[in-house]
Order: structure tokens, then C-alpha cells, then sequence
């Protein structure tokens, strides 16, 4: 697992992530002090309880949504804030945010 102050950087970053929008585990771990995409994903899959952070707006570099247990609950919020998936499954790349 991160060190607490790079859990807080992805934390943050993972909030400003916009509705309608989604971004990559490999752009969060950029926008950190050494975070990794993995230690990303594994920050997103031990968010703790109770938490509101828009996790399911986190996808992989392929823009297809990872396969894991809450894929489906993932693809349904994204699908309820308007992101749409193509025939392959994927993300269109004009909504993956920061610009």
C-alpha cells in the first residue's frame, strides 16, 4: 500500500475528477509525488468505508473499465453521468480528463 501522504494525493486527485468524465490510474500516479498506476488501483480498491470519492471514474490506459468484482457497478455510474462505451467497451478519449 502507498505511504498516507501519496493515499492523500490520490485521494485528492480522484475527487476533482469531474461527473461525466474519467481519467486513468497511469494520469492519477503522474499527477503524484511517486505513486505508481498499480499503487493507484490498489488505492481505489481499499478506499475506506464510508467514503465519496467518484472511484468508478478511474479507468485503465486501454480507456476499457478493468476487470474486477465492481465492474458492473462501475460501467452502470459512469453510464448514469452520461459516459458512453463503444461497441469495443471502451471510454471515448475526449472525455478523459485533465484535457
Amino acid at each position: 500500500m502507498a505511504r498516507p501522504e501519496l493515499l492523500e494525493q490520490i485521494y485528492t486527485i480522484v475527487d476533482q475528477i469531474p461527473a461525466g468524465r474519467v481519467t486513468t490510474y497511469g494520469r492519477i500516479a503522474a499527477m503524484t509525488e511517486g505513486a505508481t498506476p498499480r499503487m493507484v488501483g490498489s488505492a481505489m480498491r481499499h478506499l475506506p468505508d464510508g467514503h465519496e470519492l467518484p472511484w468508478h471514474r478511474v479507468i485503465a490506459a486501454s480507456l476499457k473499465l478493468a476487470d474486477h468484482g465492481g465492474a458492473t457497478r462501475q460501467h452502470q455510474k459512469l453510464r448514469d453521468e452520461g459516459v458512453a462505451f463503444d461497441a469495443k467497451g471502451r471510454v471515448p478519449a475526449h472525455l478523459v480528463w485533465p484535457d
